[in-house]
């Protein structure tokens, strides 16, 4: 028997981190239509798209080092670089599968036979089936693309560590300066042992025990984290209108982003807190948090008073410390639904009738003691003049931003709000 030998070159997946491309393929698996803006079916979401765009974040994502990338190409000179392709092919194929064994995204039970159809073609060429398969982006991937876009937008806020509040400058995560409050389970141990040991001595006192020898106990423990953390509700409203996906910027992508992060963020350090996502466009309508990440851009006017109609609605069912509204957008108000459920719209500047009718919402939304912060992206004239109306009016705050810096505000504006004592 005869045995051919050649060099060891390992498993080429050993060197990608998995967590790191999907991250980077976030663009695609959050899709909100804006290559097609006009179209409403999934053409991201085919097998295709996701081929070219692992390939690029193989060669332009930083997710394989360069080494392995060479060991994979061989060299130019002398390699085959048809053995070249087929062995990225390869790689490609072994990426999408294990994308697939650890549930980030979910493949038609054909993909076998649609791979041996490309193959027999010579790869992932222009030719495509008159049908192109697709995937489906799981609620892993959603949740953990909020993970990832949380972790990313505190590290930019600050030093990172853990506890609720981990973008504070101390190592432990835990404002020194704030009042104490009772410990509660999961808290970062920043003990005031003065508060800590006075407790124990007056209970003891109480129920005529000795003081000789103190016993401190459970509810004796007295936590320095911040002032009061009261529970919070909040409507994040999101412009899902055309403009979110036109004028050569999508900003519908990053404002879902944002959403998820929000998501984690109230998850994973405020559990008591409730968040609610209302979509508006031509009206409005309340989504179920796990399918934010598949929402594409709605209609194409914008019926503000319809969204914050119905984030009052929402916010009047809950009975937490503090209700709050965050609205994520980039147009003026042009829409209107009338009493006899007909949608009055107006694209051309700023309607009267449409700015008194959402100025009056939000009125009735500051009576209810709901706040509102509105979160711009655009900052023509007459969007500026509006928002700062309803500032004024509902006593909240107007952040012009951009998708790059969006995350930033929000997180910080709601995380501010956390370490304040609501009265």
């Amino acid at each position: 028997m005869k045995y051919r030998y050649t060099k060891y070159v390992g498993d080429l997946l050993d060197d990608l981190d998995l967590e790191d491309l999907v991250a980077k393929l976030s663009d695609l698996l959050l899709a909100s239509g804006f290559g097609n803006p006009y179209g409403m079916d999934d053409e991201e979401r085919t097998m295709q798209a996701l081929h070219d765009a692992i390939l690029d974040a193989l060669f332009n994502g930083g997710v394989l080092p360069e080494e392995t990338i060479e060991r994979l190409l061989g060299d130019p000179a002398d390699a085959d670089q048809a053995d070249a392709r087929s062995k990225l092919e390869e790689l490609i194929q072994q990426i999408i599968e294990r994308m697939g064994e650890q549930g980030y995204i979910t493949t038609p039970p054909d993909l076998e036979a649609e791979r041996e159809r490309r193959e027999q073609r010579g790869g992932f060429g222009p030719d495509r089936p008159s049908e192109p398969v697709k995937f489906e982006v799981t609620d892993k991937a959603l949740d953990f693309l909020g993970y990832r876009a949380l972790r990313d937008l505190l590290g930019s806020l600050g030093k990172s560590s853990f506890g609720r509040h981990d973008t504070r400058e101390q190592a432990t995560g835990v404002e020194t300066i704030g009042a104490p409050k009772p410990y509660e389970f999961g808290d970062t141990l920043n003990l005031d042992a003065a508060a800590t040991l006075l407790n124990a001595v007056q209970r003891q006192h109480e129920h005529g025990e000795p003081t000789s020898r103190i016993n401190v106990t459970y509810q004796d423990l007295m936590v320095v984290q911040g002032e009061y953390q009261s529970s919070c509700a909040t409507v994040l409203m999101l412009d899902c209108s055309h403009s979110m996906i036109l004028y050569g910027e999508d900003r519908f992508t990053p404002a879902k982003r944002v959403a998820l992060a929000l998501a984690q963020l109230i998850k994973t350090q405020y559990p008591g807190d409730a968040l609610k996502v209302v979509l508006f466009h031509d009206s409005a309508e309340e989504i179920p948090l796990a399918e934010l990440g598949r929402v594409r851009v709605g209609p194409y006017y914008t019926n503000t008073r319809e969204g914050l109609r119905l984030a009052r609605r929402i916010l009047d069912r809950q009975r937490k410390d503090m209700r709050q509204i965050i609205m994520i957008t980039d147009g003026k108000p042009s829409a209107l639904t009338q009493p006899d459920g007909r949608i009055y719209k107006n694209a051309f500047g700023l309607d009267p009738f449409i700015v008194a009718e959402t100025c009056a919402e939000v009125a009735a939304c500051r009576k209810s003691g709901i706040m509102i912060n509105t979160f711009m992206l655009a900052r023509d004239y007459d969007l500026v003049s509006f928002v700062r109306r309803v500032a004024e009016i509902c006593k909240g705050k107007a952040y012009f931003t951009t998708p790059y810096t969006l995350g930033q505000y929000v997180l910080m504006d709601y995380m501010d709000k956390k370490t304040k004592t609501i009265h």
